[in-house]
């Protein structure tokens, strides 16, 4: 029998398929062959491999060589392959045991010296296999810590192919080689931000709170030095701690990028892209393999766009679709991935160009069309999709050299948060959410939850006179089910909501 098996994985975005990798041997003209939809740099592998294996000193054989990557209507991309391949490859001519290899999944890139060089992606790919019900798993020496955050499966590092062809019975002697290290971009130490620092903003400080509690988007809209960016920047500082599963997912998408993965993070991530961004740097793209942008890296934590107004039309409006169904579809004509991307997005706007508009001592210089087009690039259909629309003012010079302190720490107001989602929690079990702002608001507008005639009165208003949108009757609805389980009260009252119209669209009930 001249035909073996292994195993490898094929990303579409985050998710993993299980990819057979079969190799078979014929008497025809000696050749190389890999079919099952590779691309360029997958099938750049035939020569990798043959090169890897004589400068490991294994023997490649001298025949017809096809290598079948199956299911074979599934695109597969990169260089993760080679190993897999490498591994059918040097068993069909019975130097290594079918059945060890056949129970095997094999990741990683060769070099022409059998050295094994780590791959993007690993952990998701480990995550996949372990789904699967594969327990053995090889990787490179430098992927290693990534792929043993999954759990109950026995991940083998290897520095070279010939340790590989080793560990499946070949019988060659294993040299000391120094290992590939994995090539990692620099991550900035950012020290933890403190809420106790943030002075005279006790009315966004919150909102913020309430952000945080309800899961709920946010735009916050003033002039320069108000605090927008120190308000926002503190807002995962009071998120509460990823769960082991959340976790395993924000560390999946790191693994795509390329980033070093070695433990899991359980603080909510962050990310603020510059507003020259195009809208594949934010929602994500690629020519040939997908790759995640800035809203799938920021899953689980918070977006935030400061100078929302300066970014493209076309990347703000691109946003509006993740906004409602938490994940993005991405489609090319080579493929189709599917990204997370359950995020908190929080917008900084100032009131014109220049910032000065309605500022007390200010001096604005734009003209009325100006300032209208300003306002104007952020769509009605993506501000409707804002939970809570709050203008923040300057702080009085006596309040900030009076060396005060905001009377609510990160830690106080994480606790709030923790019991107020905690709340929520009970009352959505068996639901699929977890959170008020992920609740359809016909749940709140009919059956028990409905609140009574009395309390929705200046809501209903509000709707019926054309000052919301039945969307953000909704949203409103939300923010004041959150604002009652910070105050620890079973049902919204015309107090919270009417402090949710406030929040929502800066009317007064």
């Amino acid at each position: 029998m001249s035909t073996a098996r292994t195993w490898a994985v094929a990303l579409t975005g985050v998710d993993g398929h299980m990819v057979e990798v079969e190799a078979d041997l014929s008497n025809q003209t000696p050749a190389f062959q890999i079919i099952g939809l590779p691309d360029k740099a997958l099938g750049e592998a035939a020569q990798r491999v043959r090169n890897a294996c004589v400068n490991a000193g294994l023997d490649f054989p001298r025949r017809h060589l096809t290598v079948n990557l199956s299911p074979a209507n599934l695109p597969k991309a990169g260089s993760g392959f080679d190993l897999s391949v490498a591994v059918a490859t040097l068993a069909t001519t019975g130097a290594l045991r079918r059945d060890s290899v056949r129970r095997t999944v094999h990741i990683g890139e060769l070099g022409l010296d059998g050295r094994l060089r780590p791959v993007p992606g690993v952990l998701p790919a480990v995550y996949a296999a372990a789904r699967a019900g594969f327990e053995r798993i090889v990787v490179p020496h430098a992927n290693a810590a990534e792929a043993r955050l999954v759990p109950d499966v026995q991940v083998h590092a290897a520095a070279t192919l010939a340790e590989v062809a080793a560990a499946h019975g070949a019988d060659i002697a294993v040299a000391d080689t120094e290992p590939v290290a994995l090539p990692s971009r620099p991550l900035e130490a950012l020290e933890p931000l403190e809420l106790a620092d943030v002075i005279g903003q006790d009315e966004a400080v919150h909102a913020l709170i309430t952000a945080a509690a309800g899961g709920h988007h946010m735009m916050l809209s003033g002039p320069p030095g108000a605090g927008k960016t120190m308000l926002a920047r503190r807002l995962p500082g009071i998120l509460p701690a990823l769960t082991e599963h959340e976790a395993l997912e924000v560390a999946a998408i790191r693994s795509l990028t390329g980033d070093a993965v070695t433990r899991l993070d359980t603080v909510a991530p962050f990310e603020a892209p510059h507003h020259s961004a195009s809208a594949a740097a934010l929602v994500g793209g690629g020519s040939r393999t997908a790759r995640p942008g800035a809203i799938v890296r920021a899953h689980r934590g918070v977006l935030f766009l400061d100078e929302a107004p300066e970014f493209q039309r076309v990347a703000l409006d691109a946003l509006r679709q993740p906004l409602e169904s938490g994940r993005i579809e991405i489609s090319r004509a080579g493929f189709a991935a599917s990204f997370p991307a359950r995020f908190q997005l929080v917008m900084a706007m100032n009131p014109c160009p220049c910032g000065q508009y309605g500022v007390r001592g200010g001096e604005c210089s734009c003209p009325p069309t100006a300032i209208r087009r300003y306002a104007g690039r952020l769509s009605g259909p993506l501000r409707d999709r804002i939970d809570i629309d709050l203008q923040v003012a300057r702080v009085a010079a006596s309040r900030a050299t009076s060396g005060e302190r905001s009377a609510l720490s990160s830690a106080e107001a994480r606790r709030l948060v923790a019991a107020a989602r905690e709340s929520a929690a009970q009352r959505w079990y068996g639901t699929p959410w977890r959170v008020n702002a992920d609740v359809p608001g016909e749940r709140l507008r009919q059956g028990s939850l409905r609140l009574p005639a009395a309390v929705r009165a200046p809501l209903d208003r509000a709707l019926e006179r054309g000052r919301v949108t039945l969307r953000a009757y909704d949203r409103v609805l939300r923010i004041a089910w959150t604002l009652a389980d910070l105050a620890g009260r079973s049902t919204p009252g015309a107090d919270e909501l009417g402090q949710a119209l406030f929040l929502k669209k800066g009317l007064l009930a």
